[in-house]
């Protein structure tokens, strides 16, 4: 008969098993994001886009009146950083306070505070997203390659309230490059080393186990 030790070791080697695939990607998520909350917030601010006309007023003068020279004067004022560089995370929709504070951002910073400039001239534009960009649209904007009708997948109107959802034409090769691009590449080489050692070393576990479950 089994002593304490044995039955609690069997317990942990089919908890082990079972939940393999959930402890293989909590180890992901906790690697990427040690406050999970941040993800969730993220997430709720890209459906909820959060523009706030009142957060640049101190700046509008600063700023000409036509959208597309508005765009070039934000994108000039909010230099390109990635998420990892800023926030130690690989993907993160900050508040547009923490936006100007740091006068740096990605897309979506980018976007948060074209759209908070347009909005505070009652200028009409609506949100758009697509599985590698997030953007603001208004009449005159130009199309390219990332910032397109056919590679969106949401787009919200925050003069009415409308969301309209599509499946955006975009191909796997492109998703995955944007992927690589911006969320491997800046990644701290500590995280990456801490990523890459510790699913090494569940799936070395879970080799080991099912070895010994063989060999009873």
């Amino acid at each position: 008969m089994p002593d304490g030790f044995e039955r609690s070791e069997n317990v942990f080697r089919r908890v082990f098993r079972r939940y393999f695939p959930l402890i293989f990607i909590l180890w992901i998520i906790f690697v990427l994001y040690p406050n999970p909350l941040n993800f969730i917030i993220s997430v709720q601010r890209v459906f909820n886009f959060d523009a706030d006309p009142g957060a640049v007023g101190f700046m509008l003068n600063d700023f000409p009146s036509d959208p597309v020279a508005i765009e070039k004067a934000v994108l000039a004022r909010i230099p390109y950083r990635h998420d990892w560089e800023l926030y130690s995370m690989p993907w993160y929709f900050p508040a547009i306070e923490q936006v100007l504070e740091r006068g740096e951002g990605d897309c979506k910073a980018r976007a948060l505070v074209l759209a908070s400039v347009l909005e505070a001239k009652n200028i009409p534009y609506q949100v758009n997203s697509s599985p590698t960009h997030l953007w603001v649209n208004y009449e005159g904007k130009q199309e390219t390659s990332i910032e397109n009708d056919q590679v969106k997948y949401y787009q919200r109107d925050p003069e009415t309230g409308e969301r309209q959802f599509q499946i955006p034409d975009i191909g796997l090769s492109e998703v995955m490059d944007s992927f690589w691009r911006a969320f491997w590449d800046p990644m701290p080489d500590s995280r990456k080393t801490l990523l890459i050692s510790g699913l090494l070393a569940l799936i070395a576990a879970r080799v080991i186990l099912r070895k010994k479950r063989t060999a009873q």
